[in-house]
């Protein structure tokens, strides 16, 4: 097999700090991969450790060469990018895809079908003419934030967390209520939980995801296509149905409210402390103020705190939350804010927080330790 669009370089020497994060490019333009080299290796925290024209190359050099961050153009000959990318994952042993293809701007729906795939984000590529200043820190902050894999093959996955942080009980009453939060790496973890849930758990679901409002609707799709339950952008005002997905839009947050003996939809627009839109806190706190003890929270892969208050609110009304595991996340971020403030019932892998749902949702509960 010809390797012409390969390149493998040595890891630099460690020093006393931290080394770099690794990286690989892979794009079957020579001038992208060459530009966005260059654009990395500026940065003292990278280095690019392979390059590669096409995803067979990219395999190739997984066999031999470890990297942190695959960064994965969607457009290229033979197997694309988009086909090619949980054999990329398999091979990489740990290391993250960030997807960076002119295809995520064009088509919302490849970006949304990339992070269902398992990617642990998307960004937009300029044309090669067009790289310049703005990019190239948004694909710097990109890649700080995705950081380095968890490659230890000898690591026996915890079931339950370490001496941090502490579990809680979990109420045994009936559900009233699944609300489910998530942002980077989320959306594939949402659609593992949700092919694991057993039909029916007799209560509505609700998902937060970080996308923007024009991923909304094929987004639901994919929900709806995971789960075999009917999933839909929520509208305001509508009421919740047992079994029925919905999803909040890109530009409200998605709560519940109660009047007299109906619960109804509720949009929310106004800012969060979290500064996300939407965010995973208002509906947890909503979920908390309307259900109390039948409301289930469950905080999925993600970057940053989103999730941590509104937990906060859902547990101190009687409800419970579940959290995704390190070891599962993309990014640890949202789920390890919820467990180190002592407040989840679970810490596990979405397949496994699928089943304490199910166990609960038929008349299950006790302590999750």
């Amino acid at each position: 097999m010809s390797l012409a669009g390969l390149s493998v370089r040595p890891p630099r020497p460690e020093g006393p700090s931290e080394p770099p994060i690794r990286l690989m490019i892979v794009d079957d333009s020579s001038v992208a991969r060459a530009v966005l080299s260059r654009m990395v290796s500026a940065e003292p925290d990278f280095e690019v450790a392979a390059l590669a024209g096409s995803a067979i190359e990219a395999l190739d050099a997984l066999k031999t060469v470890s990297v942190d961050i695959v960064l994965l153009d969607v457009e290229m000959p033979g197997a694309n990018g988009l086909e090619a990318l949980p054999h990329i994952l398999r091979a990489g042993h740990g290391a993250r895809v960030l997807v960076v293809s002119s295809m995520a701007e064009d088509g919302a729906e490849v970006a949304v079908r990339a992070l269902a795939q398992g990617a642990a984000d998307t960004l937009p590529k300029p044309g090669v003419n067009a790289f310049s200043g703005r990019f190239s820190e948004v694909l710097a902050d990109k890649l700080r934030r995705i950081g380095r894999a968890h490659r230890d093959p000898e690591k026996v996955v915890e079931a339950v967390p370490g001496p941090s942080f502490t579990l809680r009980d979990m109420p045994t009453g009936p559900l009233g209520c699944v609300a489910l939060g998530a942002s980077t790496g989320g959306l594939h973890a949402l659609l593992e939980f949700l092919r694991a849930l057993p039909e029916p758990v007799g209560a509505p679901i609700l998902v937060t995801q970080h996308l923007p409002a024009t991923f909304m609707p094929y987004f639901a799709r994919q929900l709806e296509a995971a789960s075999g339950r009917i999933a839909r952008v929520a509208e305001d005002g509508e009421i919740p149905q047992a079994d029925f997905i919905l999803v909040a839009p890109g530009d409200a947050h998605l709560c519940l409210e109660r009047t007299g003996k109906t619960i109804r939809v509720k949009l929310d627009r106004s800012k969060a402390p979290s500064g996300c839109l939407p965010s995973v806190d208002p509906m947890l706190a909503s979920v908390g103020e309307v259900h109390g003890e039948a409301g289930l929270g469950i905080v999925m892969s993600g970057m940053g705190r989103d999730g941590a208050l509104g937990s906060r609110t859902l547990v101190d009304k009687g409800g419970a939350v579940l959290v995704q595991d390190r070891d599962s996340s993309s990014i640890w971020g949202m789920p390890r804010a919820v467990a180190e403030a002592g407040l989840a019932s679970a810490v596990l892998p979405p397949q496994q927080l699928a089943r304490r749902v199910a166990l609960r949702a038929g008349g299950g509960g006790g302590t999750w330790k």
